[in-house]
């Protein structure tokens, strides 16, 4: 018996902003403070909202969307606060309350 593997996508099942807000919040959550894997969210994100639409928002090319949200890309802060925006995110920083 031969069992047929395929790749998961996240970013199509990401049709709903709920959907999208509770992905990005379990992402932030295993993320662990780790700024790589909150930029590969915003990237599987950004697949799913469309990249060419995002190009044409940032005025960032399509392919150095997909270059800075590679698993080798290293986007800027620029670029991460740009995209966040375009996608209609917003970026909040807190201070940590000493317990």
């Amino acid at each position: 018996m031969t069992i047929k593997l395929t790749n998961w996508d996240s970013s199509e099942y990401l049709d709903t902003d709920e959907a999208i807000q509770d992905y990005l919040d379990a992402c932030i959550e295993e993320a662990d403070g780790d700024p790589a894997f909150i930029v590969h969210a915003l990237g599987v994100i950004a697949r799913a909202k469309n990249m060419s639409q995002l190009s044409r928002d940032t005025g960032i090319s399509r392919e150095g969307l997909y270059k800075a949200f590679s698993q080798s890309g290293n986007p800027t802060f620029a670029t991460v606060a740009k995209v966040a925006s375009a996608l209609g995110l917003t970026l909040t920083l807190k201070t940590t309350s000493a317990e």
